[in-house]
């Protein structure tokens, strides 16, 4: 039973979220809160929309919330129905699902929005998705994780699976979080696709997400494009403790569209994907196949047979051990970001907008000590939107700094232009003996797709951090066009 899924309401179709939930246990739940979370439509030009419910009502006996209709298909839905038939159109129809996904992933960036796709709608024409029209909509988090954790119940019910206590989402690990989670989704369906079964199959799902057991893509679809295997494999180590892909997920996304878009914008067609093997290649993959499932057995048995009976000294020997290993890395990854050391206030600020022109939130987050962080998400979401953008269309050039474009005569208009000018710095306020000092910082900010700047005056307040940096604590804003 789907409990994702559209109906109609009142003669009128509309996208309905079934709780399973009776009214009692509905208002304990306090479930109705769910009115006022937000989805979200992506639109094929990569603008979005907020979706919100429209109401809930009783069906069956269970309460059930509903809200404006996006007409498509369910993401799942259609990776199941490749799955479970022999035809290229549905394979060519899914994969062209989840290409409109990633996209609208990556164009969403770091606004949270639903990763399971069973909480995913893809408008299709003809019934099949079209990526030049077809958008995107993804249900509000919260209300669909609790639809479809019930789904799942139903289709790997506990008595089947006792292992699991609760029911699981087998597309995605609850350990990764932003495009962590959007790449590992996208590696789960594209192997589900590929190699027509899903990764993770046993009773210990997360387990085996969390320690990388699954047969690995280049042995399950054997003759897919070896640079798309790989990729698809990097995804699906992600939330693997020790196994952890050198690639970062935002490349992993950005090289899976270049991979499955052409150079004239169209998504690749499924077989173009797959090599012809010969038959001694095949059976030497066979056998490497059988080898690797017999000893991958019998390493995963032992294992977790330890992990189940090690004694309270091996377990206090083990977190020691990862406590030092965790201490140790973190020293090292912060002894190698950048800091403030050295740095005078007016260099501090200076450093900080040069930073923002040039999109580096590394060195920005250093700048701050508790000021806003309003620039800093600003510079994240434009370097997100901007490698997609520049994956999805081949004409994108990069980002051209404001103070670039105007030594270059600074000629109008400047889509692709971001950044301050006119930059100027006068103290206002207290003094470096005091360890607090309060500047008046005025300049001109280029958005990126606009032709008029803003014209900002920010009050910006440094002080002294335990390591005798000067860092900005506060920042006062002021801005007009």
């Amino acid at each position: 039973m789907l409990n994702v899924y559209i109906s109609d309401v009142d003669n009128k179709p509309a996208v309905f979220f079934n709780s399973r939930l009776d009214p009692r246990s509905f208002a304990r739940t306090k479930m109705s809160q769910s009115m006022t979370e937000q989805g979200f439509i992506v639109n094929p030009d990569g603008s979005h929309e907020i979706w919100r419910a429209s109401g809930i009502d009783e069906k069956d006996g269970f309460m059930q919330f509903w809200g404006p209709l996006f007409s498509g298909k369910r993401l799942d839905s259609l990776i199941d129905e490749a799955v479970s038939k022999t035809d290229s159109a549905a394979d060519q129809s899914a994969l062209d699902a989840v290409v409109l996904w990633i996209r609208a992933k990556m164009l969403l960036g770091e606004t949270l929005s639903a990763a399971n796709p069973g909480a995913a709608f893809v408008r299709c024409e003809d019934g099949k998705p079209d990526h030049l029209k077809s958008g995107i909509f993804f249900s509000p988090e919260y209300l669909s994780t609790r639809c479809l954790l019930m789904e799942s119940s139903d289709k790997y019910p506990s008595d089947k699976n006792p292992s699991e206590k609760d029911p699981v989402d087998r597309y995605n690990s609850p350990d990764l979080k932003g495009l962590d989670t959007s790449a590992f989704c996208a590696g789960v369906m594209l192997y589900t696709l590929f190699a027509k079964a899903h990764p993770f199959l046993s009773g210990s799902v997360y387990q085996d997400m969390r320690e990388g057991v699954f047969l690995p893509i280049h042995l399950a679809a054997p003759n897919l494009n070896e640079k798309l295997s790989g990729l698809i494999q990097s995804a699906l180590m992600l939330p693997a403790a020790n196994n952890k892909p050198p690639v970062k997920a935002a490349d992993i996304l950005t090289n899976i569209l270049k991979t499955l878009i052409s150079n004239n914008n169209e998504i690749v067609s499924v077989s173009s994907l797959f090599n012809v093997l010969s038959e001694e290649k095949s059976l030497q993959i066979e056998n490497e196949k059988n080898r690797y499932l017999s000893r991958q057995k019998k390493i995963v048995k032992t294992k977790r047979f330890i992990l189940r009976n090690r004694t309270v000294l091996l377990i206090a020997a083990a977190v020691l051990v990862s406590v030092i290993l965790v201490i140790f890395g973190m020293m090292d990854s912060i002894s190698k970001r950048p800091t403030t050391a050295g740095m005078y206030p007016d260099n501090v600020i200076y450093a900080y907008f040069n930073a923002f022109s040039s999109l580096d939130h590394v060195l920005m987050e250093a700048c701050l000590d508790g000021a806003s962080k309003a620039d800093l998400s600003a510079a994240i979401s434009i370097t997100a939107i901007t490698r997609t953008r520049m994956a999805y269309e081949s004409s994108m050039q990069g980002i051209i700094t404001a103070e670039e474009w105007r030594e270059n005569g600074g000629e109008l208009p400047a889509p692709d232009v971001f950044g301050v000018t006119n930059l100027s710095i006068s103290q206002a306020g207290g003094s470096m003996d005091e360890g607090i000092v309060t500047y008046r910082v005025t300049y001109q900010l280029w958005p990126l797709g606009e032709d008029l700047p803003y014209n900002r005056t920010d009050i910006m307040i440094l002080k002294i951090d335990r390591k005798k940096n000067w860092r900005i604590t506060e920042i006062q804003r002021t801005e007009r066009q």
